[in-house]
């Protein structure tokens, strides 16, 4: 049986895949705890990533050598770029790029080193069935999430985006870095952290990998929502439902 990761950065995005998996086992590693287990008859390991391209890189790394994983689906939140990518929808990446890596003027900017590329693919069968998981869950989210929620945080109906993520070591927060970003690569969706690093560690070894990012802000002036009660009642929903739907399709 081919053993799927399911990988988070934040506790309250893992936990609610966690409370699908009837027989998880804990294993540490590396300073990091892997739960090992099964759902939906798939063999799986989850794992808590950290924050940053460091941390997700030795994740990547120890799922696929200790683990054997051959898929890795990401779960998590992000900053809104693009427009009409707003609070509440999701964004299934197609491609993936380090929008801090500038090696420049001996390579190009934001081309990878040795690889003589800049951008990184996710797994396009993988993402594929994310995706369709990820529509299914938003087609049902009054229910999951109840008006109070929807209203709280001004969602209507939202939407999956595929496309460009773009990840680095900077928590992107004020509208000034957001315009330079969207300027700098006009074809983004959505920054984070984590997963171009994830990427590029599955480009050297093979392995399928799918991100889908919640949006819990547009990464701006004007990113304050409740971060904390958002993790809680939006973004963990999300992404235990995503999670349970992908397992379950046939």
């Amino acid at each position: 049986m081919t053993t799927i990761a399911i990988v988070s950065a934040l506790h309250e995005e893992l936990a609610a895949v966690l409370e699908l998996m009837p027989d998880e086992q804990q294993e540490v590693i590396g300073g990091r705890t892997f739960w090992r287990g099964h759902l939906h008859g798939h063999d799986v390991v989850a794992v808590l990533s950290g924050i940053g391209k460091v941390a997700a890189a030795t994740t990547a790394t120890v799922l696929i050598e200790r683990f054997g994983a051959r898929r890795i689906v990401f779960t998590g939140v992000a900053g809104g770029l693009a427009p009409g990518v707003r609070v509440g929808d999701v964004v299934v990446a197609r491609h993936f790029l380090q929008h801090d890596m500038d090696a420049s003027p001996i390579f190009p900017r934001h081309e990878v080193p040795g690889y003589g590329r800049a951008l990184f693919d996710a797994d396009a069968a993988l993402s594929a069935q994310l995706a369709r998981a990820s529509e299914q869950v938003l087609h049902t989210l009054p229910s999951r999430l109840g008006a109070d929620v929807m209203q709280a945080f001004g969602l209507e109906t939202p939407r999956c985006h595929q496309g460009l993520l773009i990840s680095g070591d900077r928590f992107v927060s004020t509208t000034a870095e957001s315009l330079a970003l969207c300027e700098a690569l006009p074809d983004a969706l959505a920054v984070e952290m984590e997963g171009a690093a994830f990427a590029q560690v599955c480009h050297d070894y093979g392995v399928a990998l799918a991100v889908v990012r919640t949006i819990s802000d547009r990464a701006d002036d004007a990113a304050h929502v409740d971060f904390p009660r958002f993790l809680r009642e939006v973004a963990s929903r999300y992404s235990g439902a995503v999670i349970e739907t992908l397992l379950s399709q046939k």
